[in-house]
């Protein structure tokens, strides 16, 4: 093993010892063109490589200068197959005294994989983003890749300011820290004391309707995915033409108004009920485990809750467990995951054991 310093220019020459480097060097390597992480106590360098990540640039960036061990395994299938693409941008380790910050091995999170969002319906990863694709873009009209894009960046970073796109609303509204910020420095641009009232008006009617719309056509556009662009003009062509000759094109358009409103109003409610009331805020680098518990709770079960969320209000096994298919309050998924994260958070994280109740 090398000795504690700066790595070596260009990848470590297989066989040779590797520079034992201190977390203090490694966050100093977190900017735009400059990154460092950590996996399993190795450091690379992804600062050039990480424009050609298949997950984006954003994703992997997000764990810049961070331990993402866990967040590797959980977001790959073959481990073995990925670790060959980072062996080339490999610079050194970590010195001995250095602690690791992954989460306990026994922690159930190396499942997260996505398709249809979650590669959990086919047993082929394929069959999944096929299927994806005709459900994102021939029956809702918006593309699955900018789905993804938007929901891995959730999952790997739940709540956070500008690294999880759910919660980054402000100045339109303020959520967590967001709103002690904004008093502190005196901005004012909305009534944001009666935030809870217009949020009725603006938020859930018009996210679908308005900020997806042009959020999912802006990134088809800008990404040159022709392909998803196709199966959202499909889905556009097939909803005018049966309608229209019944309604008009007033009619159809006030059709197509109604049903994305209504829509919206239900994707809101299930899709941040489970993390709206936990703790949000800017990154505070915790291991994959803790940023879990912290941004995640799960809601009362009830056999309407159960239906009309799709299981999707057991979300502490929907974070840590992402191949689980519904229904996820079955009593064999409910003791794999919720007891086994009760374990964890009694063991390790105290003050957090409260949010799996």
């Amino acid at each position: 093993m090398g000795g504690v310093g700066e790595p070596r220019e260009g990848p470590a020459r297989p066989g040779a010892p590797l520079p034992a480097l201190r977390w203090e060097q490694i966050r100093r390597h977190n900017l735009p063109g400059d990154k460092w992480l950590v996996i399993e106590r190795r450091v690379y360098d992804i600062s050039r490589w990480a424009q050609r990540h298949p997950g984006g640039s954003r994703l992997i960036g997000h764990h810049g200068a961070e331990d993402a061990t866990d967040a590797f395994r959980a977001f790959h299938q073959d481990l073995n197959f990925v670790r060959k693409f980072l062996q080339p941008l490999l610079i050194g380790e970590l010195a001995p005294e250095e602690p690791s910050q992954d989460g306990p091995q026994d922690a159930q999170c190396w499942c997260l994989q996505h398709d249809l969002g979650h590669t959990s319906v086919f047993r082929k990863s394929q069959w999944n983003h096929v299927a994806q694709q005709f459900v994102m873009g021939q029956l809702k009209g918006f593309s699955a890749h900018w789905w993804n894009f938007r929901h891995f960046q959730h999952h790997a970073k739940p709540n956070i300011f500008h690294k999880d796109p759910d919660v980054t609303v402000a100045p339109v509204f303020l959520l967590g820290e967001s709103s002690v910020e904004y008093g502190k420095k005196k901005r004012r641009y909305l009534p944001y004391n009666h935030q809870h009232l217009y949020f009725f008006l603006i938020g859930p009617p018009l996210l679908t309707l308005v900020n997806f719309e042009v959020e999912n056509l802006a990134y088809m556009l800008v990404c040159m995915r022709w392909t998803d662009l196709l199966w959202a003009t499909s889905f556009y062509s097939r909803f005018f033409l049966c309608y229209v000759p019944f309604y008009g094109v007033p009619g159809a358009l006030l059709l197509f108004v109604a049903v994305r409103v209504l829509e919206s109003h239900w994707f809101v409610w299930i899709t941040q009920m489970n993390h709206i009331p936990k703790e949000i805020g800017h990154e505070k680098h915790r291991d994959w485990a803790s940023s879990q518990l912290a941004a995640t709770c799960n809601v009362e079960p009830s056999l309407f809750i159960d239906w009309f969320s799709g299981h999707l209000n057991f979300q502490i096994e929907h974070q840590c467990q992402h191949t689980l298919s519904p229904p996820a309050s079955s009593p064999r998924c409910q003791g794999t995951t919720t007891a086994g994260w009760l374990r964890w958070s009694r063991r390790c994280a105290p003050s957090m054991a409260s949010t799996t109740k």
